[in-house]
């Protein structure tokens, strides 16, 4: 049995401040350190419940944040930019499961700890095949494209009720309980660890129970910029068309086409905005 494990990072135990996701920032090291723990706590659940192989995709911003001289020796890792597809990066349908560790909420969600949609706030709100999208749906549609199910999802408390709603009877592990965007009350980190590690067993140990989570094709990513200026930038791409002043959409039959476009357009739009400041 195979395994996917995605890692993003405002959805790690114990992390609540921008600057613990941000290299270079107060307390990074220390959140890399905590995002790798989680990360691990995937891996060995996975591997005590008859995993052969694992692989990590370190999916949060620069993907440079995964320690791998503290990650599980059994698992590989995936780490770097410009990675075509992204938060799906190494998963294909040899997997027999995929699991979100340290996923967050979806822009404008209550309650969500740092909750955003891929960007910090170029992005306001995504939608794919014209129904709201947060990251948790739009990699578990990358992967039910492929066939393979999401089995597990850990976060805050708002995106495993995000992951709930649209995945079923997933499991989920709430290492924290959102108070504000910045603000929650934690988990310890072995407290949270151990329940990610019983949850992992729990979860492979029911694939029978979960199904691929799959949008019917053409897929149309749309996306409600905060500039105007990043969607005029962003109708340029061949295939991109405009939908309004501030949207975008791109239409396409092959998944993998939106993962890579969606990352594409995020980066064209950082680069837009850069050193912009309060028109940003």
């Amino acid at each position: 049995m195979r395994v996917y494990v995605s890692v993003d990072m405002e959805g790690v135990t114990g992390l609540t401040d921008p600057e613990e996701m941000r290299a270079g920032g107060r307390g990074y090291e220390r959140g890399c350190e905590l995002m790798t723990a989680d990360a691990n706590a995937a891996v060995q659940g996975a591997f005590d419940a008859g995993a052969e192989a694992v692989c990590v995709n370190d999916a949060h911003s620069s993907t440079k944040n995964l320690r791998i001289d503290l990650l599980d020796p059994r698992a590989t890792l995936i780490r770097g930019p410009g990675k075509p597809l992204r938060m799906g990066q190494g998963l294909d349908p040899g997997h027999r499961a995929a699991c979100f560790v340290g996923y967050h909420a979806r822009a404008g969600v209550e309650h969500g700890v740092l909750n955003h949609t891929w960007m910090g706030k170029e992005i306001q709100n995504l939608y794919l095949n014209g129904e709201v999208c947060g990251e948790t749906r739009l990699v578990a549609s990358f992967a039910g494209s492929l066939g393979v199910p999401v089995a597990l999802v850990t976060g805050d408390e708002a995106v495993c009720e995000e992951a709930r709603e649209l995945l079923g009877d997933v499991e989920t592990v709430a290492v924290k309980k959102g108070i504000n965007k910045f603000s929650a009350e934690l988990l310890p980190p072995s407290v949270a660890q151990a329940r990610i590690r019983e949850a992992t067993v729990r979860a492979l140990g029911r694939l029978a129970d979960f199904r691929p989570y799959a949008a019917e094709p053409p897929f149309t990513l749309g996306i409600e910029w905060n500039s105007t200026a990043i969607a005029a930038g962003c109708a340029i791409i061949p295939g991109v068309r405009s939908v309004g002043p501030r949207h975008t959409e791109f239409t396409t039959d092959d998944f993998a086409q939106i993962m890579g476009m969606m990352g594409l357009l995020a980066t064209i739009g950082g680069q837009i905005a850069c050193d912009s400041g309060v028109y940003g």
